[in-house]
């Protein structure tokens, strides 16, 4: 393990877990995540080792057939795949946002039904939130579902859904007017939909078309889509939890979970950053000695080393607070907001520290300036949780005059 971004406290268990994983990102995911990312191709053998790994299956309780590791462990285990390639931290992400939701509100069947099959890896998950018309104003949703007979009727166009071609099992936030009169508050009438389709693009059931991946920036690899309903019809007892109007709720503590995710991602793609720029550092002379010998290339690795331990350390202590029982939106959005930005600064400060070779493509340090401004946005932007930060901070600092 490097000396950077130690976690103090960890089981033998989570170590064990942990050193598998790194050593599988360092032979099986680093040698060849620039290739498949320029060719914008799905790590199909990627993703059959990890399922291999027992990793679709981490935080899914025993009983269900899964590891039942903490969200710590499982935030252990992204930054170390994000370090490789981020994209496949993605795949694996949304899939544990849904089991998560399934774990935490799911009726009893839903849960027999759909964990024992995400923990071996046979259904992939995948959740949808955001709009074309919105984008961090979740109660603006417009997609609906009307209630016809003992079944629902879903209408509406969803965006930036991750893993869209290539899941089978769709947690789908929608409107549901349905048993909540006139003037009820938006966040109280959305309603959790779990849709089951066929991997692949076009019409993969009736009703429900994928059309196709959505061309991005960076973030290659994993499948980003659109998802339009016309007429798609869902059982009743595929509402999630089994009553509607819970929706917003369920999908917030989902994020939470994925706040940390993203938050671990950071620290991952800023640690390779670190790791690129240090031994660039090393190897490359000017004025007669290793540009790592000069001052301000030293300034420059002391306050990325810095910026790598402060993300990892927030990202810890957000998942242990979640792991244990309490609330940490204030945590999830601190280390979210951190980690991100400071991986932007740090991928930055690598790609200068690599001259003109980081401009070109044969340097891995290309692909993750590409990724990094992902996690400005993903799972909300830096202002979304400035707003939930400063809102918490006043409720726990409220002043009694």
């Amino acid at each position: 393990m490097s000396r950077l971004a130690q976690t103090h406290g960890l089981t033998d268990v989570q170590q064990e877990i942990l050193s598998t994983v790194r050593d599988f990102v360092d032979k099986e995911i680093i040698p060849v995540a620039t290739e498949l990312e320029h060719r914008d191709e799905y790590p199909q053998a990627i993703v059959d080792g990890l399922k291999e790994l027992g990793l679709f299956g981490l935080m899914i309780p025993e009983e269900y057939g899964g590891l039942g590791e903490s969200l710590l462990t499982y935030a252990l285990c992204v930054e170390e795949i994000a370090r490789g390639w981020m994209s496949v931290s993605g795949i694996i992400n949304t899939h544990f946002i849904v089991a998560y939701m399934l774990k935490q509100h799911g009726t009893q069947e839903q849960k027999d039904h759909f964990l024992p099959r995400m923990a071996a890896g046979d259904i992939r998950g995948a959740f949808s939130m955001s709009e074309p018309a919105l984008g961090s104003d979740v109660s603006a949703i417009s997609s609906k579902a009307v209630k016809d007979g003992d079944e629902y009727v879903l209408t509406g166009q969803k965006m930036w859904l991750t893993n869209g071609g290539t899941s089978s099992l769709v947690a789908v936030l929608v409107r549901s007017d349905e048993g909540h009169p006139e003037g009820t508050a938006p966040h109280k009438s959305m309603t959790t939909f779990l849709v089951e389709k066929e991997p692949g693009f076009g019409e993969v059931r009736p009703g429900l078309t994928i059309p196709g991946k959505i061309d991005k920036m960076g973030y290659k690899g994993v499948d980003t889509t659109e998802l339009i309903m016309d007429g798609l019809r869902i059982p009743a007892d595929r509402v999630l939890g089994g009553v509607t109007g819970r929706g917003f709720y369920q999908m917030m503590d989902g994020v939470e979970v994925g706040r940390v995710n993203v938050a671990a991602r950071g620290c991952g793609v800023a640690q390779r950053a670190f790791e690129l720029g240090v031994r660039y550092a090393q190897q490359r002379s000017t004025f007669g000695k290793p540009i790592a010998q000069h001052q301000a290339i030293q300034f420059k690795l002391a306050e990325m080393a810095t910026k790598v331990e402060a993300a990892h350390a927030m990202m810890v202590n957000a998942a242990r607070k979640k792991d244990s029982g309490q609330r940490n939106d204030l945590e999830a959005g601190m280390a979210k907001y951190l980690a991100s930005e400071y991986c932007k600064e740090v991928v930055e400060d690598a790609f200068r520290i690599h001259g003109g070779y980081g401009f070109s493509k044969e340097y891995e340090i290309e692909r993750l300036y590409r990724e990094a401004p992902m996690l400005l946005i993903g799972e909300g932007t830096a202002e979304i949780q400035k707003m939930i930060i400063g809102r918490r901070l006043l409720e726990e600092y409220r002043f009694q005059g």
